[in-house]
């Protein structure tokens, strides 16, 4: 089935049997006040949902720092070549055309025995409930030799927008025949195929603009995700390009040096010429000075996305402990309708619906060579637990591919009308 933005929306409704309606919360005078602090996949969608479906019976303020959001999914296909850099960004205003106050700024604190948020410009926004989807950070000291402070010299570009164009300028710069080389990340991190997708924009990028330049990947790990239809495009689309490092072979052992561009794997250094380092990763961390994380991840209750600390504070997307989802925007989309239909049914006692949860990663390998893998969920006590899944096929022939890679486009569109409107 071909995905555009009808059959998104469909596939993605909450299921038809409804719960009883739970007690609706004492709000005293006024509407009932929702917070979302991140204006991604989850954010954007969560807050959009509560707004809309509410009329108008719920005041949702959504405070997200930057004015143009810049999605992770499809920018790899902005390094490949495959996307200008406009086609990733999207502004706020549909959404603040709907009824949702949005604050450009950053929050800095949260105050739950208060239930107010203050944000860096110096207001306090007090809420009902409040929603968290704040992506990722990185962890401190997870590749030896990077900081956060390194990052213009060796660029991470798993936050889209200014990261991505840098590592795209750098990739442009390189010498004929040189090296770029990736430091994969430990799990769990944002899109697990997400690294591997970058790997094959790269070499695309590079056969068509430095087709004797090479690929090194030091990867902690002993396999990844469409590890398999990832391996069989290298070979078949850039032979002798890639070599992928695995725990196996010394991969988790790196180490890097910024200033003078190297990359030690396994004790032997190698000179590069553009290195993206992609470090080990934990809930941004608005979760953690919120309370809410175990120290990296945020464990929520399945069956509606609130904190296992604080009924009155969800985490979608990334940043969440949830169970068997991965990290992924599809994930996040999902998660947030099944949060909004929650937080709403809360606060104005509408119907809540049971949660239902889906997610599909696509990843271009090649030009029309698209490959996907995805699940359906349900909410059990412990987690969001897979159902069933699906995965593309090595082998598969180049109308199939094709075909995958244009689903992948309209789930695009879908999904990005979805969030912003």
């Amino acid at each position: 089935m071909t995905l555009n933005r009808r059959t998104f929306l469909g596939t993605t409704a909450a299921a038809a049997t409804t719960l009883a309606a739970p007690t609706v919360l004492a709000q005293g005078a006024g509407k009932p006040r929702v917070v979302v602090i991140g204006g991604g996949a989850g954010g954007a969608t969560a807050a959009r949902y509560i707004a809309k479906d509410s009329d108008g019976a719920i005041d949702v303020t959504l405070v997200e720092p930057t004015r143009t959001y810049f999605t992770c999914f499809f920018s790899n296909l902005y390094l490949g070549g495959f996307k200008e850099f406009s086609d990733i960004g999207h502004t706020y205003g549909t959404i603040a055309a709907s009824g949702v106050n949005v604050i450009h700024d950053w929050a800095v604190d949260v105050d739950r025995d208060a239930k107010t948020v203050t944000l860096a410009g110096g207001s306090t926004l007090p809420y009902d409930k409040l929603i968290l989807s704040p992506g990722i950070d990185f962890v401190d000291g997870a590749v030896e030799g990077w900081s956060i402070e390194a990052q213009n010299a060796m660029p991470h570009a798993y936050k889209a927008g200014s990261q991505s164009e840098l590592l795209r300028a750098q990739l442009e710069a390189m010498p004929e025949g040189g090296t770029f080389a990736m430091v994969a990340p430990p799990n769990p991190y944002r899109c697990p195929p997400g690294p591997y997708e970058r790997v094959s924009m790269v070499a695309h990028f590079m056969k068509e603009n430095n087709p004797t330049a090479k690929i090194i990947v030091a990867d902690p790990k002993p396999k990844f995700s469409k590890m398999a239809l990832f391996q069989e495009g290298w070979n078949k689309h850039y032979p002798g390009v890639v070599d992928w490092i695995g725990e196996e072979f010394g991969g988790g052992n790196v180490s890097v040096d910024t200033a003078n561009m190297t990359v030690t794997i396994d004790g032997e250094e190698t000179s590069v010429d553009v290195c993206n380092v992609i470090p080990a990763q934990k809930a941004g961390r608005i979760a953690d000075m919120a309370g809410v994380t175990d120290g990296n991840w945020a464990p929520v209750n399945a069956a509606d996305m609130s904190t296992k600390a604080d009924a009155d504070v969800y985490v979608l997307g990334d940043a969440a402990a949830q169970g068997d989802m991965p990290k992924s925007g599809f994930a996040a989309n999902s998660q947030a309708k099944v949060c909004a239909n929650a937080v709403r049914g809360a606060l104005t006692g509408s119907k809540v619906f049971p949660a239902k949860f889906s997610n599909t990663c696509w990843s271009l390998i090649a030009t029309d060579d698209g490959v996907k893998v995805g699940a359906t969920y349900e909410a059990t006590e412990e987690k969001i637990a897979k159902v069933d899944g699906f995965i593309s096929e090595t082998g598969e022939d180049s109308a199939l591919r094709k075909a995958t890679y244009e689903e992948s486009e309209g789930w695009y569109t879908g999904i990005t009308t979805d969030m912003f409107g």
